[in-house]
């Protein structure tokens, strides 16, 4: 392994999305990431087009940069192995709530007693002292809760949708990945381990209404919630001639820019609803209906020539397969074609970031169930008559035992 995070050891008690999504980025970025899986297998393994059973398109791409161990952890067995594995470990982070982690004997006091400076992580709906600590929580749920389906409502939606992406989970599971880097900075300094808490409810409130708390960030409000610019109807991308253009016309220099290119540069001088940033939000939806009709005039190519030459932001409306096909994606070498050991010929999407001394490598593709338990177990010290006696009795599965990625 390369990257920042080399040497770091991650336990991994995360299944689905959110939990799965944090460990792969510290895992790209070079931690050694133990996906501890129970003996059916995290159950996105079954979502989506697969060649195998149990190595589905959403699992492949939540999971590279890992091993593959699996636990039954409602064993005692399960659980000593964890712990054992625990004594050696930087991180172990879960996504059940934590009644369920006390139940399996695996809560923070029981981790912190084999080691006092692991960083014990739990992602999960809500936080602890909230009426709310008890809840299930699910993608669609916080999303929810947080009040998106209904922002875009307001912003012109027929009835309240949810986004159409997990957005939740892989927000917050960002701020895991963020929290979990910060903690190893600190625990670096200080030396000292911590029990923290990444809620999902919380996480999206923040997100949500670092845009839409508007009026009511005063006490008294100064006016409503909302942020006029975003829950606009024709926020979307503009209709053409042909097609569809995503445009932003944002500041001063740009909207002088645009008046200008439609035969109209004397309103940012006449109009008083359009000479500044503050005007121009009050009156926002009659300056993005007015985009909109222009907008249908031209063609989408003869739009993003102008646009560009006018230096005012425009890209094309992707679908997701010509997204696959960008340019500029392409020119960086985002997309790579690798060749995993079950599954043949996949594409996958590369590290998003660039450093100039420890650039992170993906040499993992992610792991067929219990791929690498008796490798881990091994390392944890079990001899192999332990583990064989361990496969025997259910507590793990051994990837001779698995089949899964067999053709």
């Amino acid at each position: 392994m390369s990257g920042p995070l080399e040497g770091v050891r991650i336990i991994d008690i995360t299944t689905v999305l959110m939990g799965p999504y944090a460990t792969q980025i510290l895992g790209d970025l070079g931690a050694d990431v133990v996906k501890v899986e129970p003996p059916g297998g995290d159950s996105v393994r079954g979502i989506g087009p697969a060649r195998h059973e149990g190595m589905a398109g959403i699992f492949l791409h939540a999971n590279r940069s890992k091993r593959s161990l699996v636990l039954d952890l409602k064993q005692p067995a399960g659980r000593e192995a964890v712990l054992r594995l625990a004594a050696s470990a930087d991180v172990l982070i879960y996504n059940v709530r934590p009644q369920a982690m006390a139940r399996l004997g695996l809560d923070y006091d029981a981790i912190a007693a084999v080691n006092p400076r692991i960083l014990y992580v739990g992602v999960y709906g809500y936080g602890q002292n909230g009426p709310y600590a008890a809840k299930p929580a699910y993608d669609d749920l916080i999303q929810g809760a947080s009040g998106i389906p209904m922002l875009a409502q307001l912003a012109g939606s027929e009835e309240p949708r949810y986004a159409p992406s997990a957005m939740a989970d892989r927000i917050v599971g960002l701020s895991a990945a963020n929290a979990i880097g910060a903690a190893l900075f600190h625990r670096e300094r200080t030396g000292l381990g911590q029990s923290i808490e990444i809620p999902m409810f919380e996480t999206m409130a923040q997100f949500v209404l670092g845009d839409h708390m508007g009026g009511h960030t005063f006490v008294p409000p100064l006016g409503p919630t909302g942020y006029a610019r975003l829950l606009n109807e024709n926020r979307k991308p503009y209709k053409t001639l042909d097609g569809h253009l995503c445009v932003l016309i944002y500041n001063d220099k740009q909207w002088k820019a645009f008046f200008e290119l439609i035969g109209r540069g004397e309103v940012m001088h006449n109009d008083p609803r359009f000479a500044s940033i503050g005007k121009r939000t009050e009156h926002i939806h009659e300056l993005y209906r007015m985009v909109a009709e222009i907008m249908k005039t031209r063609t989408s190519s003869d739009w993003q020539a102008a646009l560009e030459a006018a230096d005012i932001p425009v890209m094309p409306m992707h679908t997701m397969e010509s997204l696959l096909a960008d340019p500029h994606l392409n020119a960086v070498g985002f997309f790579e074609t690798v060749d995993h050991p079950s599954e043949g010929r996949l594409r996958q999407m590369a590290v998003p970031s660039n450093w100039s001394r420890s650039q992170p490598r993906t040499p993992r593709l992610a792991p067929r169930l219990g791929e690498h338990s008796a490798q881990i177990l091994r390392e944890a010290g079990y001899a192999p008559q332990e583990i064989d006696a361990m496969a025997r009795a259910g507590v793990t599965r051994l990837e001779a035992d698995t089949h899964a990625g067999a053709a």
